[in-house]
């Protein structure tokens, strides 16, 4: 047995799988604890089809139960966390909007994923590992660890043969549990977010063509079991006969006409259809924990059938949670058999490592949630850095605390870090105002606190590069800042009294209060002053007419500074203008 450490982690929804997953896992090897035989390992899994960009809404498969093992991990257990990828699925369609493809991807729909051809361009073998190789990538960066498995290479090597000869042999069995829902009227189509064959979508809308989803059926009966083509590599085949003592089985393909007879003893070009392939590897593995999406959790869907099919193979059903889907700002729930779909590579792009495990974490995996794409994130950022405030002074509530912890470090230690972390709303903004000149960003960044200025934008990074790829890549032309590089002097002609005496003030004050907080301290001081209150005076202590002057206040700058009623936060404009420059283009 382990030394089991206590977790430092008050009890969320991931401290309360982990003791569900502990005490399963002890309940299949009951002899370990009492025979001082080492614990078993672990093994919780992750299924991802890479049949087109692998997106967020995909991460939840591994986040979920890459969590739980991580929690397992950091009390002292061996945990495995499987990722099949199920790269041996057929290739349903061409997805829209994947660069390096066209319509002539089309004369390969039916093939493995693995015998596709990659887009073009692409350094990698085949489409399959085209997008594997983006999801591998962002996995590390998330710190996740795991034990890939390609089920190309499963079925290919021959190592389910006695599992699928085992399911061919229980043909019957494995029809009768089938049957019990092919008559029961079927839920509406959903979009998936786990790899599904043909039939099944076929299944849960309940057409004629349900048995062929659930596995061959006809006047030779029932087999769980699909042949690729020996011709045209395609899965339109129908398994026309089978011998149980033999094992010959003779098919035909629908496609190129291609008929032959094999020894499915020694044939190694197929594989079982998805119901009966996921309970299998349910027990083949001995997997004890795997999550799955709402699409797969509804009556007679995948994981329902499969934990009966999996009694069959000898095994057990894992503890499967339900996860929500997983949307982004403003839009609705993502399918990667559509183009276009945001991916984690793309997050992890805007955003540093701990903010997306932490959208994971702090959510149930019943909870939907969005990933921010668009103004959104500065929000998120600042959520964040509060809660990081709060963890650093003790003041944050368990739960929080928990989340916290499991967004920043692994059971093997923390994900590195941005030393300075500066508030990523300021960064986006100096980003922004500077285009790219990195001595202009150090120069403004630096006067943020004057007394203790950065040393180099390294100081700053990852950080300053999400926000600057941020506003690079997701703020439209027209929202992006251009300083004017003249003043406006018809506006300033233009301006009464209180307008020239509310810039004055301003201009007075600039040298003195030059860093972030005493911009601030200036900028919403200015009305008040005008108003006859002290530049200290609380909101307690002003009449609601200073926010209305105080707005207008601020349009005069932005349009002043930067032809516009809105931009970046005031303080953070002017330290990027400049001094002289801000005198310059108010009129001094």
């Amino acid at each position: 047995m382990p030394i089991v450490a206590q977790s430092t982690e008050t009890t969320d929804w991931v401290s309360r799988f982990a003791d569900e997953v502990i005490e399963e896992s002890e309940r299949r090897a009951p002899g370990a604890k009492t025979s001082g035989a080492a614990a078993p390992v672990v093994v919780v899994a992750s299924g991802l089809s890479p049949s087109g960009p692998i997106h967020l809404g995909n991460l939840r498969e591994v986040m979920t139960p890459h969590l739980v093992a991580d929690e397992i991990r950091r009390r002292g257990y061996q945990v495995r966390h499987l990722i099949s990828w199920d790269d041996y699925d057929r290739y349903r369609k061409v997805p829209a909007g994947v660069p390096g493809v066209d319509e002539t991807w089309a004369e390969h729909i039916g093939k493995p994923l693995t015998s596709v051809p990659a887009p073009k361009g692409s350094p990698y073998a085949n489409w399959a590992e085209h997008f594997k190789a983006a999801m591998v990538e962002s996995l590390a960066e998330l710190g996740v660890e795991f034990d890939g498995i390609s089920q190309t290479e499963q079925y290919t090597s021959g190592v389910y043969r006695e599992q699928i000869l085992h399911a061919m042999k229980h043909r019957g069995d494995i029809d009768a549990i089938l049957a019990q829902y092919r008559t029961k009227k079927a839920p509406a189509k959903k979009q998936q977010q786990k790899p599904v064959d043909e039939a099944e979508l076929e299944a849960t809308e309940g057409s004629g063509a349900a048995a062929e989803d659930d596995g061959s059926s006809g006047s030779a009966g029932y087999f769980p079991y699909k042949p690729y083509c020996g011709n045209c590599e395609k899965d339109l085949t129908t398994v026309t006969s089978y011998d149980d003592d033999s094992t010959e089985l003779t098919y035909s393909c629908t496609s190129c006409g291609f008929s032959e007879t094999v020894r499915l003893n020694e044939f190694n070009r197929g594989k079982l259809v998805w119901k009966v392939d996921w309970p299998m590897r349910w027990a083949y593995e001995g997997v004890i924990f795997e999550p799955s999406g709402v699409d797969h959790s509804s009556p007679g869907s995948s994981f329902q059938v499969g934990g009966q099919i999996v009694g069959i193979f000898g095994g057990e059903q894992p503890i499967g949670p339900m996860y929500a889907f997983v949307g982004i700002s403003g839009m609705a729930k993502m399918s990667s058999s559509k183009g276009g779909v945001p991916t984690p590579a793309d997050a992890l792009k805007i955003m540093e490592p701990q903010l997306l495990r932490w959208l994971y974490a702090r959510r149930r995996p019943n909870q939907s949630f969005k990933v921010a794409f668009d103004q959104e994130i500065q929000r998120l950022y600042d959520e964040w850095d509060r809660l990081e405030a709060k963890v650093a002074d003790g003041s944050a509530l368990p739960a929080d605390v928990a989340a916290h912890s499991r967004a920043v470090r692994t059971a093997s230690g923390e994900l590195p870090r941005t030393p300075r972390p500066l508030p990523y709303r300021t960064l986006a903004s100096v980003a922004d105002i500077t285009a790219g000149h990195e001595d202009q960003a150090l120069r403004i960044l630096s006067d943020l606190d004057p007394a203790n200025p950065l040393a180099s934008l390294d100081e700053a990074r990852p950080r300053y590069d999400k926000a600057e790829a941020w506003i690079n890549t997701h703020v439209p032309a027209d929202q992006r800042t251009i300083v004017r590089d003249e003043p406006d002097t018809e506006l300033l002609k233009s301006l009464d009294e209180q307008g020239r005496e509310s810039l004055r003030l301003l201009l007075d004050g600039l040298a003195g209060n030059w860093s972030l907080d005493g911009l601030t301290h200036l900028v919403y001081g200015v009305p008040k002053v005008q108003a006859g209150f002290s530049a200290d005076a609380t909101p307690k202590e002003l009449p609601a007419e200073i926010k209305t002057a105080q707005r207008s206040f601020f349009a005069l700058l932005y349009q002043l500074l930067v032809s516009r009623d809105t931009g970046p936060r005031l303080p953070t404009l002017l330290l990027a203008v400049g001094q002289d420059r801000v005198r310059h283009l108010l009129g001094a």
